[in-house]
C-alpha cells in the first residue's frame, strides 16, 4: 500500500487546503488552471507545502502533453526526449501543447538549464519547475525572465489540521476503515511539529494510527513517534540566510526574547556555533559598538570559550553574548563612522598627509620637512594638544557621535579636554 502522504494528495484544484494567496478562486494561479491555460511558471517553497501537488492537479486537468522528471535522478538526454517528441508532436498536429515538469529543478546544472531555454522561449514545452531552493540563485536567469514564479508558503496549524482530520475520515484514500479518534491536543501537537509539511504530517499521523492501542489518538502517541522538531533548514539555502538574518536583525532591535527564540532554532537544526559567534561578534562591533565596548570583549570571548568547551553547553555561552548584544545601547557610528572615510577615500584618493605627520625616524627626513612641527599630545596637559591630523582637503564629516551609552562619556571627555587647552581669559 502507498504511504498516506502519497494516496491524499488532492487531484483537483478546489481539494487542496492553504495556499489561499495563490490557489484562492479569484487568485492568477488558479484561473491559470482552471482556464487550462498555464504559461511557464517556477513553484518555489519549503517541502511539503504542495509544489508537486499542484503539478499533479495540472496534469490531472489540462488538455496538453504532461511530462515529467526528476533532476535528481534525470538528465540531459531525458530533457533532449521530451523537448523533440514535443517539437514532433506539434510539426504533426500545429497547437499541440506539451507541458514538462521539472521537479528540484535547482539539481539541474546550468548546461542542463540552458539546454531547455529555446524550448521554453518558442513555446515547444510549456516548462513546470519546483525548488526548494531560492530560484533567483539556483534557476538560469534567462528562464526565470520567461516564466512567472509564485512562492508557496509553509502551511498554517489550521490548515494542517483540517487536512489530517480529513485524512482520518477518508474511507477510500485516508485511515477511515479503522474508525479512529483523535484528541485535539493530539491534532494540534501533529499540526506544530509538522512545521507547515503536510507530507510530514500525514507521516506522523499514519505512524500514530499504528502505535494507539485504543482506537483513540491521543498526544502521547505522537510524542513517542516525534524524535526531534522536524525544522525547515539547509545550510547553504534560504533558511539558513534566514534564520540568521532574523537573529541579527533581533540582536540589533534590543528584543531578548526573539533573539533566543533565533538562537535556539539555529542550535537545533545544527548550525554551525563557530558561525554563530562570528555574527555576535560583528553585531557586537556593528550595531553596539563604543556604546558599549564591553560587547566586544564579551562576544570575543564567548567565540573563544565555545570552541573550547564545545556544544551542548555551549549554547549557554552563545546565549549569554548574544542577549548581552541584545540588551546593551546601541551605536552604528563605527561601522558609519569607516564607512563615510571609505567613501571619501574612493572619490579623493590623492589627498596628502600633512609634512608634521609623516614619518621622521630616518636620516634628512627633516631635509623634506618630514616630522617639523609635530606636536607630542603627552608633553601637554590632559595628552591632548590642538594640531591638524587631517590632509588640508578632507573635511572633518566622517565620525558622528551618537552620545549612546559609553560614546556620551566619550563626548563628554573630548568636549573637556578641548575646552581645558583653550586659554584662560581670566588670567
Amino acid at each position: 500500500m502507498q504511504p498516506l502522504p502519497l494516496r491524499m494528495r488532492p487531484e483537483t484544484i478546489d481539494d487542496m487546503v492553504g495556499q489561499n494567496e495563490l490557489l484562492a478562486k479569484d487568485a492568477l494561479l488558479y484561473k491559470m488552471i482552471a482556464s487550462d491555460a498555464i504559461s511557464s511558471i517556477i513553484l518555489y517553497g519549503p517541502s511539503g507545502t504542495g509544489k508537486t501537488t499542484i503539478a499533479n492537479v495540472i496534469a490531472n486537468t489540462t488538455h496538453a502533453a504532461f511530462c515529467r522528471i526528476n533532476a535528481v535522478s534525470g538528465s540531459k538526454k531525458d530533457i533532449e526526449a521530451v523537448c523533440l517528441q514535443a517539437q514532433k508532436e506539434q510539426q504533426d498536429e500545429p497547437g499541440k501543447r506539451t507541458i514538462l515538469f521539472i521537479d528540484e529543478i535547482h539539481r539541474f546544472n546550468k548546461a542542463q538549464q540552458d539546454y531547455l531555454l529555446p524550448f521554453v522561449e518558442n513555446g515547444t514545452v510549456i516548462l513546470i519547475g519546483a525548488t526548494t531552493e531560492n530560484p533567483f540563485f539556483e534557476v538560469n536567469q534567462a528562464l526565470l525572465s520567461r516564466s512567472m514564479m509564485f512562492e508557496l508558503k509553509p502551511l498554517s496549524i489550521e490548515d494542517i489540521m483540517v487536512i489530517v482530520e480529513k485524512a482520518l475520515c477518508d474511507n477510500e484514500k485516508g485511515l477511515g476503515s479503522k474508525k479512529l479518534i483523535i484528541t485535539l491536543d493530539a491534532l494540534q501537537y501533529i499540526a506544530e511539529q509538522a512545521s507547515g509539511d503536510v507530507r510530514h504530517a500525514l507521516s506522523i499521523l499514519e505512524l500514530a494510527s499504528i502505535h494507539q492501542t485504543t482506537g483513540t489518538i491521543e498526544a502521547k502517541d505522537v510524542a513517542a513517534i516525534i524524535q526531534k522538531p522536524h525544522l525547515h533548514y539547509d545550510k547553504d539555502g534560504d533558511m539558513h540566510y534566514n534564520t540568521i538574518s532574523a537573529f541579527i536583525k533581533s540582536m540589533r532591535g534590543s528584543d531578548p526574547d526573539a533573539v533566543l527564540y533565533y538562537l535556539a532554532r539555529l542550535i537545533e537544526s545544527g548550525e554551525d556555533p563557530k558561525f554563530i559567534a562570528r555574527r555576535i561578534i560583528i553585531a557586537a562591533s556593528e550595531d553596539v559598538g563604543n556604546a558599549d565596548p564591553m560587547a566586544l570583549v564579551v562576544a570575543t570571548n564567548a567565540s573563544l570559550a565555545v570552541e573550547r568547551i564545545g556544544m551542548p553547553e555551549g549554547r549557554i555561552i552563545l546565549s549569554q553574548a548574544a542577549l548581552y548584544i541584545a540588551m546593551a545601547p546601541k551605536s552604528n557610528t563605527s561601522c558609519e563612522g569607516i564607512g563615510n572615510a571609505l567613501k571619501y577615500i574612493k572619490m579623493h584618493p590623492t589627498s596628502d598627509i600633512p609634512n608634521h605627520l609623516k614619518d621622521s625616524h630616518y636620516k634628512s627626513a627633516g631635509t623634506l620637512g618630514h616630522g617639523i612641527g609635530y606636536i607630542y599630545p603627552h608633553d601637554h596637559p590632559n595628552h591632548w594638544a590642538s594640531q591638524q591630523y587631517l590632509p588640508d582637503t578632507v573635511p572633518a564629516a566622517f565620525y558622528k557621535n551618537s552620545h549612546v551609552g559609553y560614546e556620551n562619556t566619550q563626548a563628554d571627555y573630548q568636549n573637556y579636554v578641548h575646552r581645558a587647552s583653550l586659554p584662560n581669559k581670566d588670567a
